[in-house]
């Protein structure tokens, strides 16, 4: 019998799901295998095969999400990347915007530039603001460029040429001479990533292609190399942070546009299930062992970033919030990440306070409860500490861990130095980490304008149910749902992901103005870009339309539903309302009617009709057959209490009071004593919270 597989690797597990054909799932949990990841989802693939009597030859497809590109980008780990630019614009990536993450820190110092200035080089050429050409290409200035970066020892190239999104004949020629002098450089032209307005935005999206595209290359060919070893002839597709999955080809010529895939996976997933649950609005958190996300369902769609940043203190969009990453303007699912997760480690700062992350103890050597050398301690000790955790293994027991070496961790590093109680100091870590996270959160709800009382919230990663309730009390959010295989979520949702693609293309105009024939060729263009990348087997695909707009003389655009089918066929003054709207909506304002709205960009999804998704879902539930109860520390307020511990199957579809500590495989889900819990039709494990 064929099958599919979703693989999403973290920085702490691997995650593994399959779903058969009568919608039950299985999963498999196995540690991640840095530096060699893929080792890792080729033993966790077989591990999931074994036990449910599935052949590796018959794997047809293995959807995967990871982190590799986004690890390269805050490791520091990326290619040795050049930048070929228009003389006088070298420094772009230094000048950046002006705005700056932090306020009141005058000496804040901006992110060095993924390419250093020794390799960023200049070409005699213009063209102009119309697309004319004003200074032809100097091609040899081109030609030296190339010699240079291969004495430095380039293994990658970014070429990003003035005005080029309107006429891309320079920038097309300046990489016919760089890929026939130097081959087996990686050459990444702007016009192929993202031609579109704004020089900086465009230059850095090219250059983080750039960078991170060895990396990407290397790692998806050696893990399909390791796939067929193992035996297995399985195509792979990869998650997109605009969350469609195209195949693996695709992402090996445009890798920025995975940089966010394994979060995205999450949010796609957590989509899927509110609208089978018929909620509308809700706020998906997602916590794992290096970090943690948020983002935001809202009108059942998941919601696109307009400017998304990569690389600083926090992930997010960079209208408000932004100025520490670097800019990443492609299609990417609104998430807001922290460096906050199960393994982050936790230490005391000079001021006295406690400090989480956002460095972690990754897989190896891990929390100081694996006991794998691992000596600092991290949020997940602090949870073994108030016995959130079970006591002698995670993830089913597969992870044995010492409780003791985290009570030794925690009160050396934090207790003893604040004269704290063992419980207080953990419990400390705790609010810390959750206060750390609730910053993602409002980052997708609160900076866009959107009250988070308003929402539901889906909890899910290996600890989204220990800290999910907990944030949203901070947030005074009412419900929170766990899913089923919380814990493996993302890969749950790279099964549920549809394969599909979103591309963009400039198109400056005023709204009333532009011709509607210019538009509908642009994204009769655009649909023909798509469905090669998504390779169709047979028929076309079913496409969407949207527009970025702006007020005349802003700088920074917002996206709206084109409303039709075709440019010709839409309401201009439906467009311009639903543009007020969202405006109104994000900054509190809109401006009359004789204020002009201006287009910059049209956006198309394509997804591949023939493509399908599992529309069941559901796991095997094996109530407990003994009474097991734990002392669970809840604050102050309730001490230590004496907590039933029970399985998803033990709760029933009536609401129990907490606190309860529910266990499973893939996660645990902690129900304090001011919430109540239980089980929905989906066996979801729905928590009320009381106020």
């Amino acid at each position: 019998m064929n099958w599919r597989v979703a693989s999403d690797i973290g920085g702490t597990f691997t995650d593994i799901a399959h779903i058969d054909a009568d919608g039950l799932l299985t999963t498999a949990k196995v540690p991640s295998t840095p530096p060699n990841y893929g080792l890792g989802v080729v033993s966790g693939v077989s591990a999931l095969a074994d036990g449910a009597g599935l052949a590796m030859s018959k794997l047809t497809e293995m959807a995967h999400g990871c982190t590799v590109a986004t690890n390269a980008i805050l490791e520091g780990k990326g290619a040795r990347t050049a930048l070929l630019t228009t003389a006088g614009f070298r420094d772009v990536l230094e000048l950046r915007r002006i705005r700056v993450p932090k306020l009141y820190e005058p000496l804040y110092v901006k992110p060095s530039p993924l390419s250093p200035r020794n390799l960023r080089f200049e070409a005699r050429e213009r063209v102009d603001a119309d697309g004319s050409i004003q200074t032809p290409l100097n091609e040899d200035d081109v030609r030296e460029a190339a010699q240079k970066m291969q004495r430095d020892g380039v293994e990658a190239v970014a070429v990003c040429f003035l005005h080029s999104y309107l006429n891309p004949e320079h920038e097309r020629r300046a990489g016919e001479i760089i890929r026939k002098l130097l081959p087996d450089l990686f050459v990444t032209l702007s016009v192929d990533v993202l031609p579109q307005i704004r020089e900086y935005e465009r230059t850095s999206t090219t250059v983080v292609n750039a960078y991170v595209g060895p990396p990407v290359r290397r790692y998806l060919e050696g893990m399909e190399a390791d796939l067929s070893t193992a035996g297995c002839p399985a195509r792979v597709s990869i998650m997109q942070s605009s969350g469609g999955a195209v195949d693996a080809a695709a992402v090996k010529t445009t890798p920025a546009q995975i940089v966010e895939c394994g979060p995205a996976a999450g949010v796609v997933g957590a989509a899927h299930l509110a609208r089978m649950l018929g909620i509308d609005n809700a706020i998906t958190f997602d916590m794992g062992g290096t970090t943690a996300k948020g983002s935001m369902i809202e009108n059942g769609s998941v919601i696109f970033a307009e400017d998304y940043e990569v690389g600083s203190s926090m992930s997010t969009t960079g209208v408000i919030a932004g100025g520490g990453g670097y800019a990443l303007k492609l299609p990417v699912i609104d998430i807001s990440e922290v460096g906050a997760g199960g393994g982050s480690i936790v230490r005391i700062d000079r001021a006295g306070a406690i400090k989480v992350g956002p460095d972690s103890a990754g897989a190896n050597p891990g929390p100081a409860c694996y006991n794998a050398g691992g000596t600092e301690p991290t949020v997940t000790d602090a949870n073994v500490v108030l016995r959130y955790l079970n006591q002698t293994g995670l993830a089913g027991g597969t992870v044995p861990i010492n409780a003791k070496l985290s009570q030794g961790a925690v009160a050396r590093v934090v207790a003893d130095p604040l004269s704290l109680t063992p419980h207080a100091a953990a419990y400390g870590v705790h609010q810390v980490a959750n206060a750390t996270m609730v910053r993602a959160i409002k980052a997708v709800t609160t900076y866009r304008g959107r009250d988070p009382r308003d929402f539901s919230m889906f909890a899910f990663g290996g600890n989204g149910g220990v800290h999910g309730v907990g944030i949203a009390r901070s947030l005074e959010i009412r419900r929170v749902i766990v899913p089923p295989a919380a814990g493996v979520f993302s890969a749950v949702g790279l099964l549920l992901a549809e394969r599909s693609v979103t591309v963009a293309a400039a198109c400056p105009g005023r709204l009333d103005g532009l011709s509607a024939e210019i538009a509908d060729n642009t994204y009769a263009g655009l649909q023909r870009q798509a469905e090669q990348l998504l390779a169709l087997e047979s028929g076309a695909a079913m496409c969407s339309r949207e527009v970025e707009l702006r007020y005349v003389g802003q700088a920074f655009e917002l996206t709206v539903d084109l409303g039709a089918e075709s440019f010709v066929e839409a309401s201009r003054d439906d467009l311009r309302a639903r543009f007020d709207d969202e405006h109104r909506r994000r900054f509190g304002h809109a401006f009359d009617a004789s204020e002009p709205v201006e287009i910059v960009a049209l956006k198309l999804k394509s997804v591949d009709p023939a493509h399908k998704t599992p529309n069941e879902l559901s796991i095997a539930l094996n109530p407990s057959t003994e009474e097991v109860f734990r002392d669970v520390w809840f604050g102050d307020a309730h001490g230590l209490v004496r907590t039933p511990v029970i399985g998803r199957g033990d709760l029933g579809t009536e609401p129990q009071s907490g606190p309860l500590i529910v266990e499973e495989y893939e996660g645990t889900t902690v129900v304090p004593p001011d919430a109540s819990a239980h089980r929905d039709a989906l066996d979801n494990i729905v928590v009320d919270l009381e106020y």
